[in-house]
């Protein structure tokens, strides 16, 4: 069994068919079958069922595991030995959430590529629940993401934590007020995020005392689609005041803040635990560092 042999097994698998594979790999379906031909009589037994579709036997999955392994350590080790020397090339895959992908990353991979120019970069804006997926899967780097977020597997560094602030149309009955309570957010609708999102979940927090009864008018995980119902006076919310900072100095929201305990957001770093981290992904995490008091927007003094 060599490297070689490995990959193509694993092209195979990964593509469902030898001719895809093939065309991956840029060699001829011949060259793919024999060496797989090889490895399963090197091997004793059949890797792949051979059908419409090309799939892993049980000791093919067994294998295929070991593939990937083999790839990402090589991966690795080339990854190291390119660290030592300047970060002039390499892919970075990122993922957060809505607010995050409009309001922090922009300006964070801006700044990034200015340093590291040849350094390939990709966002993806998907459901948390979808990015642990990835992370786990290796096709996302790094996330930026709303905690808390937990796993054996998982690496957490909360970075930032922002206040939520009811938010209203300039011309809402609250917009002249500094502070509300709950009680009187309650009595009109709300405009809130999807169930089951971390983000929900302050929200929720907020109105657990007043129990059933709330007047939810929509309910997304899209911060902009949030704001543009609220600017049509459909209802108020609760976001992060970074959502909203830029659209309060130009007039086009109110806010107000909640009495109490107002709640905060906190969101911070993912990533996989026990691995030893491309400098393309320390290098992202220190440049946000550098510019981290950008991002926790100051709530305007009273």
């Amino acid at each position: 069994m060599d490297v070689r042999q490995l990959e193509m097994f694993r092209a195979v698998a990964e593509e469902g068919s030898f001719t895809r594979a093939a065309e991956r790999l840029h060699v001829s379906q011949s060259a793919v079958s024999r060496q797989v031909q090889l490895l399963e009589d090197e091997l004793g037994g059949r890797l792949l069922h051979r059908g419409k579709r090309a799939q892993p036997t049980p000791p093919g999955e067994l294998l295929l595991r070991l593939a990937q392994r083999v790839q990402r350590d090589m991966q690795e080790v080339v990854g190291q030995i390119s660290d030592t020397q300047e970060l002039r090339r390499g892919n970075l895959t990122l993922a957060g959430g809505m607010t995050v992908c409009m309001h922090i990353l922009p300006p964070l991979l801006k700044k990034y590529r200015r340093q590291f120019p040849g350094v390939e970069l990709r966002v993806m804006s998907v459901s948390a629940d979808t990015t642990l997926k990835l992370l786990r899967a290796h096709e996302v780097d790094l996330a930026l993401l709303t905690l808390p977020v937990s796993g054996p597997d998982l690496e957490v560094v909360p970075v930032l934590k922002e206040e939520m602030v009811a938010v209203m149309a300039p011309g809402h009955p609250l917009a002249k007020q500094r502070t509300v309570d709950p009680q009187t957010l309650a009595r009109f609708p709300l405009i809130l995020y999807e169930r089951g999102s971390n983000s929900r979940r302050l929200q929720d927090g907020v109105f657990a005392e007043l129990g059933a009864g709330l007047k939810v008018a929509m309910e997304t995980e899209n911060v902009e689609i949030i704001k543009s119902m609220v600017a049509a006076g459909l209802g108020i919310t609760l976001i992060p005041y970074a959502a909203i900072a830029r659209d309060v100095r130009a007039r086009r929201f109110a806010f107000a803040r909640l009495r109490g305990r107002p709640p905060y957001r906190e969101t911070g770093w993912v990533y996989l635990k026990g691995e030893t981290q491309p400098r393309a992904v320390t290098e992202m995490l220190k440049t946000f560092e550098s510019m981290r008091d950008a991002f926790g927007s100051r709530l305007p003094a009273s």
